[in-house]
């Protein structure tokens, strides 16, 4: 029975890191502004900004990139992230540079995903 006993490894997670850094748990961990693009269907896509200051009025923010890149677009309010700022079309580039010329978040603390 002794040569049967295999010792199985405890499970590892290698992503378990990179997790806690974007989670915002840590000590020196940054808090990002994520601009994310979902694909809808077809040519159809979603502009996803999630993690700007709590104390920002997401509305205001909202009527001046619909009124600066001619689309539509809306807040949610999502149990785990918060407010999320949606947008029509994939307006991730526009996103981060209205962010940093408006003041709301820096170059460096911006991550922007997608394909």
């Amino acid at each position: 029975m002794s040569d049967l006993d295999v010792q199985v490894p405890t499970a590892f997670d290698p992503f378990a890191e990179a997790n806690a850094e974007d989670s915002g748990a840590g000590a020196g961990s940054k808090n990002y502004v994520h601009v994310r693009v979902q694909q809808r269907n077809g040519r159809k896509s979603l502009t996803t900004v999630q993690g700007l200051k709590k104390d920002y009025s997401y509305n205001k923010i909202l009527k001046d990139l619909k009124k600066e890149f001619c689309c539509n677009g809306t807040v949610v309010q999502d149990p785990e992230l918060g407010q999320v700022i949606q947008l029509q079309g994939d307006q991730r580039k526009n996103v981060a540079t209205f962010l940093v010329q408006a003041g709301l978040a820096k170059k460096e603390s911006i991550k922007i995903h997608g394909f």
